[in-house]
């Protein structure tokens, strides 16, 4: 796989193609205009990857067209499936608040459209526009507040597959009489 392909794709995008995406759709058309100008707009391949487990990165993306996966790597170095993400969706959330690794690895599936905003050019938009900028930060919540809502729901079936109440009653009362 390879490192993105930075082909940028950016000031020529039809300001009417984004109401598809979440980070635009509830702006102004000079909202819009502006923060696609802050932004950069790369074309990726198949299997380009787009952020790499471990590295720091001061962005969040947002697909425009086409679909990702998000992958980590096991300690043996298998990797394992998270999820898929498709066009409208945000990921990399993390990378506007905080300066912490990636925790997985974001790879296109086909020729994707991805909008890449640079924490602080977002944060400055944000400053500028604060209506607007309250509004896209709830998008962010919303969009973490959905990932983890999966997680919490993964973990659970997970927990229900694997071990039951009456096999963990089961090993206790072998210990304890």
């Amino acid at each position: 796989m390879k490192k993105e392909n930075e082909a940028r794709y950016g000031k020529d995008y039809d300001l009417n193609d984004l109401d598809s995406v979440l980070f635009f759709k509830f702006l102004s058309k000079e909202e819009k205009k502006e923060l696609l100008d802050l932004s950069e707009v790369i074309i990726y391949k198949s299997g380009d990857i787009i952020i790499s487990e471990g590295e720091i990165q001061p962005y969040i993306f947002t697909v425009m067209k086409g679909t990702v996966n998000v992958v980590v790597t096991e300690k043996s170095g298998k990797e394992v499936f998270i999820c898929s993400i498709g066009t409208g969706d945000v990921f990399g959330e993390a990378g506007i608040f905080l300066k912490v690794k990636r925790t997985a690895k974001v790879v296109s599936t086909d020729n994707t459209v991805i909008l890449r905003v640079q924490r602080d050019k977002i944060l400055g938009f944000i400053k500028k526009y604060k209506d607007s900028g309250i509004k896209i930060l709830m998008l962010i919540i919303f969009s973490l507040l959905r990932k983890l809502r999966e997680a919490n729901q993964e973990i659970a079936f997970e927990r229900k597959s694997d071990v039951k109440q009456e096999d963990i009653d089961i090993i206790i009362k072998d210990f304890v009489y």
